[in-house]
């Protein structure tokens, strides 16, 4: 599936809108004063004129041909060596992999993390997604706990970038053995467990697992991590293990995030077997799994009522009754942070199972945004967030497989025209203190002339 590369920003030139601002603000009358961390002037021009000046200026920003600098001194950046420096350490990342030195490893794996997550590298992956990938099983076999989490992140950002073609599924299978012996091993490390977890929803569901067995398989996998969360046959729950609430909230969002690519058939019977347990594990000791649990019991309500207008959870009284309880919990040994996110979190859930109407949501990135307006686009948006963490409006806005996923078609190429009327925050700084002293002056004559009158 071949891509072009996404996400290039152009290269900055001198004469951007920041300096003619600036040479706006230092045209006037007065003297320029002293230069500390930028260039900073006053001019001896009056407030109405400046205001004025720079209202004009922003008016007529959409026909300026320049991009915005946003390095320092204006000067030109040559995009095509900026890569090929990019490309350059990554390939030294990816050789630091095989290092005998695990803090080098670590460190290799952590940039991985932050270049996958920050960036579009199709064409630069996808002839090097063996070599990788082998890098990666080694950390995974021989690495220690933090090693093991750190490469599974790394993995399920790599499936991201290769999309959903072969290449991605190429991946997942050959590193889907030793996810799920990480996974189902109860001496190996908890975090590395629970970031296996993540990888092996993120990776079976944005490669083409879903049209064979991999799909069950990993739904066993991942069931298999939480269900002893579930009560046993005298309806108590157990005592968790130190670190278990963590992973089985993890198997479960993978799970979940799984559930919503099932076919209707395995989805009526993952309903009938998962909601009354489930409404059960509301009651759990763990705030983060409680909260787990009841966006997991939101989801599967609204799958089911997709496949079935007259759908009903058992016993609904029930668990509307213990959603309140949760959505108004004041218990003051719980923390204060952990009470407001549980009570918001069941607020939307209780409208939902009682009034199947959802809160949407709008994310914004560059001039587009994309609407949350089910609990199933919701888990799946967490879902990427969790992985690529504050790179995902990026990937939103570049990435083919999301913009796929989400509905909105191929990234948009933005002109000269729409770039330049991006602008910094000291302009915006500049425009703001400009509208305010009007404002002001605006509103002193207005004061002045209710004074003259009374």
């Amino acid at each position: 599936m071949p891509r072009s590369k996404k996400g290039k920003r152009g290269s900055s030139k001198p004469g951007s809108l920041r300096q003619e601002v600036l040479q706006l603000q230092l045209s006037g009358k007065g003297s320029l004063k002293g230069v500390k961390n930028g260039v900073k002037g006053e001019s001896g021009a009056s407030d109405d004129e400046l205001t004025s000046d720079i209202l004009s200026h922003y008016s007529s920003a959409s026909e300026a041909n320049s991009v915005l600098d946003e390095g320092t001194g204006g000067e030109q950046v040559d995009e095509q060596t900026a890569q090929e420096e990019t490309e350059d350490k990554l390939r030294q990342c990816i050789d630091n992999l095989m290092d005998k030195s695990a803090k080098t490893r670590l460190a290799a794996l952590e940039s991985l993390r932050q270049a996958f997550s920050s960036r579009v590298l199709y064409d630069f992956l996808t002839e090097r997604r063996l070599t990788v990938s082998d890098s990666l099983e080694r950390s995974l076999k021989k690495g220690g706990g933090e090693e093991q989490a750190a490469a599974a992140t790394v993995f399920a950002l790599l499936c991201i970038q290769l999309g959903g073609g072969d290449e991605a599924e190429e991946g997942f299978k050959m590193l889907r053995p030793i996810l799920t012996t990480i996974l189902i091993d109860n001496t190996a490390s908890i975090a590395a467990r629970q970031s296996c977890a993540r990888a092996l929803g993120m990776c079976c569901y944005v490669s083409s697992a879903e049209d064979g067995e991999d799909l069950i398989k990993s739904l066993a996998l991942l069931e298999s991590a939480f269900m002893s969360s579930y009560p046993n046959r005298e309806g108590v729950l157990p005592t968790p293990k130190p670190g278990s609430p963590g992973l089985h909230s993890a198997a479960l969002q993978a799970w979940s995030l799984l559930v919503t690519i099932c076919p209707a058939s395995k989805l009526s019977v993952l309903l009938d077997l998962h909601l009354p347990k489930l409404q059960a594990c509301l009651q759990s000791s763990d705030v983060n799994y409680r909260i787990a649990v009841g966006e997991t019991i939101a989801l599967l309500v609204e799958l089911g009522r997709d496949i079935n207008e007259v759908f009903d959870v058992e016993d609904s009284e029930t668990l509307c009754e213990c959603l309140k309880s949760l959505a108004t919990d004041g218990n003051k040994h719980r923390a204060k942070n952990d009470r407001r996110k549980q009570r918001s979190i069941f607020r939307e859930v209780l409208h939902y199972i009682e009034n199947e109407d959802f809160t949407d949501e709008r994310i914004q990135f560059g001039v587009e945004s994309v609407y949350i307006d089910s609990w199933m686009r919701r888990r799946i948006y967490d879902a990427f967030k969790e992985i690529l963490e504050s790179g995902v409006r990026y990937h939103l806005q570049f990435n083919p497989l999301l913009r796929d996923i989400f509905g909105l078609g191929p990234p948009l190429i933005l002109d000269t025209a729409v770039k330049s009327n991006k602008i910094s925050r000291f302009e915006k700084h500049l425009f703001n203190s400009a509208a305010f002293k009007a404002r002001t002056k605006q509103r002193n004559k207005v004061r002045d002339k209710r004074a003259d009158v009374m």
